[in-house]
């Protein structure tokens, strides 16, 4: 009698379910590291050209409705600027426009001297005929900007005079420093309530880029050194502290 056979049914292992793909994060989003930078520059330029105020609050809903993005975008940018020190972040308080000290002012414009003073000095050593001439259009500049009180303008291009003096050494790292510098050097003004001149400044670097022009370090390096010592000079780094006993006793004035 014929064995019979079996029925065999064959299994076939069931097809793991495809795990979903996580989603990329938010700073790997396209476009987000564009949105990230031009909130940072905006606040940046903003606190340059003095159009923001130390101390001024930094609200995180208002920044993301104005720039149409996320708070997480905004929360990005505002960490990229706390780490330039342009700006401060606290619990509960949250995003403040950063308010240097007076110790912290000085120590910007005695660091600016000692590498800004060298750094002329060098430079002469090295400028081309055609660089000279880039400089006297940069002075052109600034003149035309401080002719037509056009404040931004002129307050973006007295700073920039020096990382372009920087950049004409071929130095990115201390062009980059000094840019950093620069901005710092903009809240110690707003801060400090600086009446210095914005043509006295563009008088001076025009002395600045003639000594260039003759090649002569030492001129240009005083000459650079006597225009920083302007600038922190008509700062109000030295606010008059009374005596507490003088202050409390009846009848001061």
């Amino acid at each position: 009698m014929p064995r019979s056979r079996a029925n065999l049914t064959v299994i076939t292992p069931a097809t793991p379910p495809r795990r979903a793909r996580r989603p990329a994060p938010a700073s790997d989003a396209p476009g987000v590291q564009g949105s990230t930078t031009r909130i940072v520059e905006a606040v940046t330029a903003a606190i340059v050209e003095r159009r923001l105020m130390p101390g001024t609050k930094l609200a995180e809903q208002k920044i993301a409705d104005l720039f149409g993005v996320s708070r997480t975008v905004v929360r990005q940018a505002l960490n990229q600027l706390s780490r330039d020190r342009l700006i401060t972040l606290e619990p509960a308080r949250g995003a403040h426009v950063a308010k240097p000290s007076v110790e912290e002012a000085r120590q910007v414009f005695e660091l600016r001297a000692m590498l800004e003073g060298a750094m002329v000095q060098r430079l002469c050593s090295s400028i081309t005929d055609a660089q000279v001439a880039g400089l006297r259009a940069h002075l052109q500049d600034e003149q035309a900007a401080v002719a037509r009180t056009d404040v931004p303008g002129r307050t973006r291009l007295l700073a920039d005079f020096h990382v372009v003096l920087a950049r004409l050494l071929g130095n990115e790292v201390l062009a980059q420093l000094l840019a950093d510098l620069l901005k710092r050097s903009s809240l110690i003004a707003l801060m400090y309530q600086s009446s210095h001149s914005a043509a006295q400044s563009q008088d001076e670097h025009v002395r600045i880029v003639d000594a260039i022009e003759r090649r002569d370090g030492k001129a240009a390096a005083r000459l650079m050194a006597q225009h920083l010592a302007s600038v922190e000079h008509n700062l109000h780094l030295d606010p008059h502290t009374p005596d507490l006993a003088a202050a409390l006793r009846p009848g001061h004035a």
